[in-house]
């Protein structure tokens, strides 16, 4: 069983760039599927990227995020990332990371936080005008 734990969170200014990262103890990522979701305060939790399980060769993105966000894996550290670029004030939230425990021959991104079993504590992300 899997324990994520996200990283990489802090404060920064509009137009500016962060890195978040997940990684595990107790599993090997490789064989999950992966999100990024964030939640504003008092709005509902959004999806941000998703990723296929082992290869990262498919992944899918939020309509607010296209363009600015990528989501990678590292199998070899066990890490998802999540590289945000231009960073917009509209971006502040806590990011969570997600997983999904999937076949072998699963090639499934997952956009819908019911569809993930293991979630992280969240970091905070904040960007100021």
């Amino acid at each position: 069983q899997v324990h994520l734990v996200e990283t990489g969170g802090g404060l920064v200014q509009a137009g500016g760039s962060l890195r978040l990262s997940c990684t595990s103890s107790g599993g090997t990522l490789s064989s999950y599927a992966m999100g990024w979701f964030r939640q504003a305060p008092g709005k509902e939790r959004e999806f941000v990227a998703g990723i296929v399980r082992w290869s990262g060769s498919t992944t899918s993105y939020g309509d607010s995020v296209k363009g600015r966000f990528t989501i990678s894996r590292d199998n070899a550290k066990n890490t998802v990332y999540l590289q945000m670029n231009s960073l917009k004030p509209e971006d502040t939230a806590v990011y969570y990371c997600a997983g999904r425990r999937v076949s072998y021959s699963s090639s499934s991104v997952y956009r819908s936080e019911y569809e993930y079993d293991y979630w992280g504590q969240g970091t905070q992300v904040t960007v100021s005008s």
